[in-house]
């Protein structure tokens, strides 16, 4: 059924150089492109706030303040109480995307919203069980290494979509601008989140697990100590030696000369983002570690991660708490 509106704008005419809104005007919406739909819109807007200049600029002003106190807060409680700032910034980013995607029927970001929380709790769940199974730090480490690696992957697919099309490459291959900024910026919301995400579990994972084998304390000195033939990660046997090269993996040594698995060290360093010694806690020298230069923009993308974490995770949080201020205050 077709929808007719009334529009009536203040008797003004609001003339945008690409159409016009009259007084008493009546417009089918279901004749109008989607770009009209938006003009009228924009012109609604134009009537709806004219003569709130005053008003708008107390709105800024509250938006700033708030801003600037809950950016001092957060950093207070992350300096005083960083656990706490860390299982509640995690179960923010969790849910929070969730809520909205939601709220606008985006199935696709549900599916693989479901489809990594159920692998990331069962690889969680084994994690933190005691004893720890001497297959659960290797099976936690490739899960979120390979997740690092796909969201890392379509982060910069989708960055390199956006550009080409900003470039107007698309129109070579004959695909709208607004299908591949679309699909770029969908692309790069999913690299993004995902790899905060995992990046955030799999912290928590190498803190379970690094304690409950031994070699490791968050605080205080190790309940084992290490021998050179064993791994202080996964607790398991170094077969291959420093100086040689293995068929699946080679092994490391740290600046304290502590050696690890390769694999087990680099879901240490990058995935769990770690930057001491397992073993020792001597801070870990990662130029040193990572020789291949090709491999030391995925320390850069850990820490670009790090500040999309506040935007995702308390950024609605505080825009809620904005618009909440500016409803009792009776603006708009």
């Amino acid at each position: 059924m077709a929808g007719v509106f009334e529009v009536e704008v203040d008797g003004v005419e609001h003339d945008h150089d690409h159409g016009h809104v009259h007084d008493g005007a009546q417009i089918d919406l279901s004749q109008l492109s989607p770009e009209e739909k938006w003009r009228l819109e924009h012109a609604r807007m134009h009537a709806k706030h004219k003569g709130h200049e005053a008003m708008h600029a107390e709105m800024v002003l509250i938006l700033i303040v708030t801003l600037v106190i809950a950016q001092l807060v957060l950093v207070q409680w992350k300096q005083r109480h960083a656990k706490s700032y860390n299982l509640v910034t995690l179960f923010q980013m969790w849910v929070v995307p969730l809520y909205f995607t939601t709220k606008l029927h985006w199935w696709r970001f549900l599916v693989t919203w479901f489809i990594f929380s159920v692998v990331t709790a069962f690889i969680t769940f084994r994690a933190t069980r005691k004893p720890l199974e001497c297959t659960t730090p290797r099976l936690v480490y490739k899960w979120f290494l390979l997740l690092y690696k796909i969201s890392y992957t379509t982060g910069i697919v989708g960055y390199s979509v956006v550009m080409f099309t900003l470039f107007g490459i698309n129109l070579i291959f004959r695909i709208k601008p607004e299908d591949s900024m679309d699909f770029g910026v969908s692309m790069l919301f999913y690299g993004l989140y995902y790899g905060v995400l995992g990046r955030d579990f799999a912290e928590m994972c190498a803190d379970f697990m690094a304690s409950t084998v031994g070699f490791y304390s968050a605080s205080g000195m190790p309940t084992k100590h290490l021998s050179d033939s064993i791994c202080a990660v996964c607790g398991q046997p170094i077969l291959v030696s420093v100086d040689e090269e293995g068929i699946m993996e080679n092994t490391y040594r740290l600046s304290c000369n502590h050696v690890f698995h390769e694999f087990c060290i680099r879901g240490w360093c990058i995935v769990g983002k770690k930057q001491t010694c397992p073993y020792c806690k001597e801070k870990v020298d990662l130029k040193r570690m990572f020789s291949n230069p090709w491999e030391r923009p995925h320390v850069m993308y850990g820490q670009l991660l790090d500040w999309l974490r506040y935007l995702v995770a308390w950024q609605p949080v505080i825009i809620g708490l904005v618009q909440g201020i500016n409803y009792i205050l009776g603006l708009e």
